[in-house]
């Protein structure tokens, strides 16, 4: 995690893929940014892990069927996101109800925002300069247009201490929790828990390589959401 924002905001440029979404970007707000970041990732201890057990393994299908009949959610928090090269963070807001879903990133300075919605049907991208983007992935359209790698497929289940589809490996952690999901060449640790039932992750470290994306949860919603 060290220096992921010293290489996505040198000091005296913007992030590189920023000034597109967010035409308004100044420097002063990558420097602001620069010190949510540092914050956002701050170093941690990961928690202490156990090998998985038939017990646990059904406590886990036990609890993402739990999740699954939770298909209405709503987050709200902090992201930062980091290829080794670049990245940015700022406030997230993200709202799922089924496939469908809309995810708000917003810069806390400017208040220039992007929102990324979509379905089985396709994806949006608004905020950008020029107009809004449209593509039949998600993924791809984020990358494309922003220069983020999110793996969102996945993502909508990890951020949740879920499995996504495919075969994964789990740790769990002594209370019988996720601490620590590979999958698709990926490895998401989980750093701290709120509430709920089941309960969900507060903080959602994700790395594949040198692409890191940090999520810091401040708040769950479950149920009826308007994306």
């Amino acid at each position: 995690m060290n220096g992921i924002l010293a290489q996505a905001f040198p000091p005296g440029r913007e992030p590189r893929h920023f000034p597109r979404p967010w035409p308004g970007f100044a420097v002063a707000d990558a420097r602001r940014w620069t010190v949510l970041g540092l914050a956002l990732l701050v170093a941690c201890a990961a928690p202490t892990r156990r090998s998985p057990d038939a017990v646990a393994l059904d406590a886990q299908a036990r609890r993402e069927a739990a999740l699954a009949d939770q298909s209405e959610w709503r987050l709200s928090g902090r992201i930062a996101v980091s290829d080794g090269k670049d990245g940015g963070s700022g406030r997230i807001e993200w709202r799922q109800r089924g496939e469908d879903f809309v995810i708000d990133l917003r810069a806390p300075v400017s208040r220039q925002a992007w929102r990324l919605s979509g379905s089985a049907a396709g994806a949006r991208l608004d905020g950008l300069e020029g107009g809004p983007r449209e593509d039949a992935d998600a993924q791809a359209l984020l990358q494309r247009e922003v220069g983020w790698s999110l793996p969102l497929h996945d993502l909508v289940a990890w951020a949740r201490g879920a499995r996504g589809k495919g075969a994964a490996q789990v740790e769990f952690d002594p209370e019988g929790r996720p601490a620590r999901i590979e999958q698709h060449g990926w490895v998401v640790e989980y750093r701290a828990w709120g509430g709920g039932d089941p309960v969900l992750p507060r903080k959602v470290f994700a790395a594949s390589g040198e692409r890191r994306v940090r999520l810091i949860v401040e708040r769950w919603d479950v149920g009826a959401t308007e994306p």
